[in-house]
């Protein structure tokens, strides 16, 4: 049975969309990177990388989608038939069921974690929160059934299919990340000696700023938005034929970098409060931030808060990475979307189980000088990302049907044509360029 879903408002589409661009780095490595780069001055040169970059990758992968109707790869296929572009597609698959892989071990982790702050077995007066991560994560048994469970989560989001599932949950999950945020950044913000952290998080200090420090504001532009794996194709084709493009992307790009602004101001503070070293990655979440909720009145109910945070930005990141493979697979059909949700997912949790092991020390999950878990990381991050978000900047600018893209553009900026050749050229001529740069030196 063929099931044509689409959001069911706009409000839903960008929820969705959102949460799938909101994921740990925003909350757990930006805020650091900001801090230790020069502060304000980063966070300037962040947003006009993301709005003047990220923004018009975003558009391009929404332009695909909602022209089409269609997942990522049937969509190449009809906009460029007879030719190779549906490669674009099958990458992105790759992309996502790797990312999901490493992706929900860490989303396990949070899950394990979250279960012991709500049932009060997380904080304990002078425990080495550190070595109770480590702890954790060698654990062999432990690694795999978190990561399963967290995959389980996320299969029984997909398998509802998107107006069920993705949409309904997102609802739920994106105003709780919210209201949640306010209400540690208002308990962070009435610490004595609070000023610090504010002052260490956004004071502008030009003189910390690197090419390295820039180089990584570019890449973050747009991987922060999720582009380069055509998740933003997929759920873009779930949106009505007359639906206005460039508001629900200025909103999505909006919120992920008041995300990233609002995780500081609820960590930094705090942190400075109590005369912490601030941390960035695991670091911060499973050993620091125990710490430091350990000493605060009702630390236990706040750190509940702010672990089922992170769970809801991992969650709805980890719904659309299943859900470009998923929809591939069933093309509209909710038969074989139920099929495909569970077999697929089963897929990804066993590609990811080296993942999970790596941290049990075992030699043969270790090579060269990283994990497994850490090489996962490096394909996603620093080779296959650059090369989607390359490749569909070129389908966009030049093999993009014109007559179609025209059509597209009036939903974006009507009435504006010049502004479909500013668009244009960026994408044939300043986006790759920009990609490549930042291609190179990821991997070298």
């Amino acid at each position: 049975m063929k099931s044509n879903e689409q959001w069911t408002s706009k409000l839903g589409f960008i929820l969705a969309t959102a949460g799938s661009a909101i994921g740990l780095g925003a909350i757990w490595k930006f805020p650091n990177v900001v801090a230790t780069s020069g502060g304000g001055a980063f966070f300037l040169v962040f947003l006009l990388f993301t709005f003047g970059i990220g923004l018009p990758l975003l558009l391009a992968e929404f332009i695909i989608g909602r022209s089409t109707g269609k997942e990522a790869v049937s969509a190449y296929k009809e906009l460029a038939p007879n030719s190779k572009w549906h490669y674009v597609g099958y990458l992105g698959m790759i992309l996502c069921s790797v990312l999901l892989s490493f992706y929900s071990v860490v989303g396990g982790w949070i899950v394990l974690y979250s279960i012991k702050s709500i049932t009060g077995q997380l904080l304990m007066p002078g425990a080495d929160y550190g070595q109770l991560f480590n702890e954790t994560v060698s654990n062999p048994w432990v690694a795999v059934f978190s990561q399963g469970l967290f995959m389980l989560i996320t299969i029984l989001v997909v398998v509802k299919g998107i107006k069920g599932g993705i949409e309904k949950t997102s609802r739920i999950m994106m105003p709780g990340l919210f209201i949640l945020f306010v209400i540690l950044i208002i308990r962070s913000l009435t610490l004595p000696g609070m000023a610090g952290g504010i002052e260490y998080f956004l004071k502008p200090d030009f003189s910390l700023l690197t090419s390295e420090s820039v180089l990584y504001a570019l890449g973050q532009s747009f991987f922060c938005l999720s582009v380069g794996g055509s998740s933003m194709v997929t759920y873009s084709s779930y949106l009505g034929k007359q639906e206005q493009l460039g508001k629900p992307a200025l909103s999505v790009v909006s919120l992920n970098v008041m995300t990233s602004l609002m995780a500081g101001l609820a960590i930094f503070p705090a942190l400075f409060a109590l005369g912490m070293e601030p941390v960035e990655g695991p670091g911060l979440l499973f050993a620091t931030l125990p710490a430091m909720f350990e000493q605060l009145l009702y630390g236990e109910f706040f750190i509940a808060i702010f672990l089922v945070l992170f769970l809801f930005a991992t969650l709805t990141s980890a719904f659309s990475l299943l859900e470009i493979v998923v929809a591939a697979y069933a093309k509209g059909d909710s038969k074989k979307r139920v099929k495909g949700s569970w077999w697929i997912g089963i897929g990804i949790f066993v590609l990811g189980v080296p993942s999970a092991l790596s941290f049990s020390g075992h030699p043969l999950l270790i090579w060269g000088d990283k994990l497994v878990f850490d090489w996962a990381d490096f394909a996603v991050s620093n080779v296959m990302l650059p090369i989607g978000v390359f490749l569909i900047s070129l389908f966009v600018g030049y093999r993009f049907p014109k007559e179609r893209l025209e059509h597209e553009w009036a939903y974006i900026a009507p009435g504006w044509r010049t502004g479909l050749r500013v668009y244009l050229f960026m994408l044939r001529y300043v986006l790759p360029i920009i990609v490549l740069v930042v291609f190179v030196n990821g991997i070298l």
